[in-house]
This record gives structure tokens, sequence and C-alpha cells, in this order.
């Protein structure tokens, strides 16, 4: 659907009920643009019995407006839409055409309904002819990377058996311990701090680290059989992802063959068994992605074009209105930015909630950051005329 005026609207529609949202303010020049996009119109589910005020409505307490989503991201939503409200209030001649598009997918909604089905469809192919912002990060300052966000679980099988006669069993508790940190070891020596990150100003380099795990219920004096430890890698967008799948589908295949091999703890602590009674004569590990190779990659971190007229228009704009910009780097994960800059868009990303009130109970923005947004994205596209 197109509506006319000084604003053309479309709904980009691709799962029922699930619509984009496109707004152009057309420039005379049809080879130069500016984009603002990201700003997503999902958010994450809250539970009211953990919040102080109702995360379903707004609620204003001074420079504070609280709900879910004022952060995450539906205060850029209604900024941008001030924003473009504003162009065509005043209708400024402008040679750039401006395309603000809001995504009806970012918060695990998946793949096939946002942003990704926008590009699939050549509906923001226009944006190619100059610097795109992607709007959703954090605390008003310019974001020029991102780390890739994979998901892992490692299970660990051995032999349950008694406590008092630990040398019949094979504790996979154990296993998976002394497997882990095998395993963590090879990351980093194979994925240690790049040279690159000091320059984009990360914050801290690759990880891999186990964030929860599960064994199998018995009582406390039986050997546990099973044991699922599972975590994420941050990985900076100077390595590639196939690479780390490569990498650690062959480390844990080397410790299957060589389990004999890895440390033990204590003189009865073992990995294999022997036996002719013994049914479980080795233990066993097993790695299984969160997400397949390709399904992963819609979540890969970028590093921005800092040579890019978009990069330094943001800085200029941002030091003009809060005094200074100081770009910064996070391991923190954006889903498809890496995507839509393999597709040759000049991808910057700012944002301006407050990354303490990301996906937290009283969520809440700062009305003053705002109101700066709406000054800074002003200037960056004044910044970006001058450059045409």
């Amino acid at each position: 659907d197109v509506w006319p005026g000084p604003l053309k609207f479309e709904k980009l529609e691709y799962e029922k009920g699930r619509p984009n949202v496109k707004i152009t303010y057309q420039g005379t020049d049809s080879k130069a643009t500016i984009g603002i996009i990201g700003c997503h119109l999902d958010v994450v589910p809250a539970n009211p019995e953990k919040w102080e005020v109702d995360p379903f409505k707004l609620t204003i307490k001074g420079d504070k407006l609280y709900g879910r989503g004022t952060t995450d991201c539906l205060g850029h939503v209604a900024m941008v839409t001030m924003l473009m409200a504003s162009l065509a209030k005043n209708k400024p001649s402008l040679k750039r055409t401006v395309v603000a598009l809001f995504i009806a997918s970012e918060e695990g909604g998946g793949p096939g309904v946002g942003v990704d089905m926008v590009v699939k469809h050549g509906k923001i192919k226009e944006l190619h002819n100059g610097p795109v912002f992607w709007v959703d990060s954090a605390d008003s300052q310019p974001c020029c990377g991102t780390a890739g966000s994979i998901r892992w679980h490692l299970k660990f099988t051995g032999r349950i058996f008694h406590s008092g006669l630990p040398h019949k069993g094979i504790n996979a508790l154990e296993l998976g311990m002394e497997a882990l940190k095998v395993l963590q070891d090879r990351f980093y020596k194979a994925f240690p701090a790049h040279e690159d990150e000091e320059k984009y100003k990360f914050m801290c380099p690759s990880t891999m680290k186990p964030t929860q795990m599960e064994c199998s219920k018995g009582s406390l004096n039986q050997i546990p059989r099973q044991c699922v430890i599972s975590g994420d890698v941050r990985l900076t967008p100077f390595y590639d992802i196939k690479e780390l799948y490569e990498k650690m589908e062959s480390w844990v295949k080397d410790l299957n063959e060589n389990i004999e091999k890895l440390p033990t703890r204590g003189p009865m602590s073992k990995y294999v068994l022997e036996g002719d009674d013994v049914d479980v004569k080795r233990g066993k590990i097993e790695l299984e992605w969160g997400a397949s190779l390709e399904d992963c990659r819609h979540m890969e971190g970028i590093a921005c074009n800092l040579d890019s007229v978009g990069f330094k228009a943001l800085c200029d704009a941002t030091a003009s209105v809060k005094g200074k910009a100081s770009p910064y780097s996070i391991t923190g994960s954006l889903p498809l930015v890496r995507e839509m800059q393999k597709e040759g868009f000049d991808l910057q990303i700012t944002g301006f909630g407050l990354s303490k009130t990301y996906h937290a109970d009283n969520e809440y923005v700062l009305l003053s950051d705002m109101s700066d947004a709406f000054k800074v994205l002003s200037i960056l596209i004044q910044k970006c005329e001058d450059s045409v």
C-alpha cells in the first residue's frame, strides 16, 4: 500500500500481522540517499510482577520514560517518526532522499519477517547510494563494531556407578570440566585478540565461556552418567564463523579419539574402563550448535567502514550535540547487520537508549537523550547533504 503526500508510506509485510513500515522523503538527486533503519517494532517479554510500574503503558517520572520497549526500541521508533514528520512539515529542499525503515522483527523473531526480507525483495536497494544508519544501539555514541554470537552445547556421557567405587565409573562432570578447559585453551590460542580490535576500540576480544550446566539426576552417592554444558562464543568480526565451526568440531573429534589423554581428577578418576562386564568402556563428548552455520551468519559481527562519509558525519553530529564523539565497539550482537554490509550497504550504527536498561525490569529511556537524538539525526542529515 502507498499513500500520497509529502511522505511516501509503504507497508512491507512478509508474515501476516507483522508489517515493516518504510517512509520516504524524496530528495532531488536520484543517486544520493540516507537510510535510517534498525528501529524495530517488537519488544522482549515483560513480567508485570517484577516491575514497579505497568510495563505495558508509558509512565513518566521526571526525565525518565518507563515502559517495555522505551529503550529497546520503541523510543527510537517514536523519535524517528517525529523526525520524518518534521521533514514533511518543514519541507526542506534536500539532495539526498531520506528513507526510514521500521522493522517488524529483531528480538528473536527469526529470519523471514524483517529487514532480511525487505532487502531480499529489493525494497531498499536505493540505499546503496549513501550511508545507512542502524539506530538500535545504546548510550548516544557511534558504535563501530559488534561481535558474532554463536551458541553451543557440549554433552558428556560417562558410566554411572556407586561413588564408593569410583574406579568403576566414568564421571561425566569431571569429563566435562576437563574437556571444556582443553577446548577453551585451544579456542583462545586459535582466536586471540586481533590487532584491529584496538583500532575499533573493542572492549574485549573474542571469548568462549560456559553459561549453564546440567547433569543427570541421581543421589549424591552416584557417579553421574551424563552432563551438558552450554554457553556461547562472541567472535569479533575479524574472524570467520565457519572457521570456528570447523575447528570446534575437529577438536571434539580429537578429544574423543584421545580421551584417555585428558587430565583426570585424583587417582581413581578415569575416562576409559576395562573388563568384560563393563557396559560403557569410554567416555564420549558430543557437540551441538545452537544454530546451523547458515542461520548463525544472521548474527555475525560487523566492523563498520571508518573511512565512510557516514561515519564521519555521525561522529561530527554526535560531537555537535553531546560535546564529544567517543566511538566504541562491543562484543554484543545485532542481527543481520553483517549481511547488509555484505550486500553492499554502507552500514553505520548508533542508538540513544540506555544499555543498563536493555531487556531489564523497569526499563526506561531518558527524554533528554531522545531529544538529543532528534538533534543528532537532524544534523546528521545536513552533514551528509554537504558531502553530495
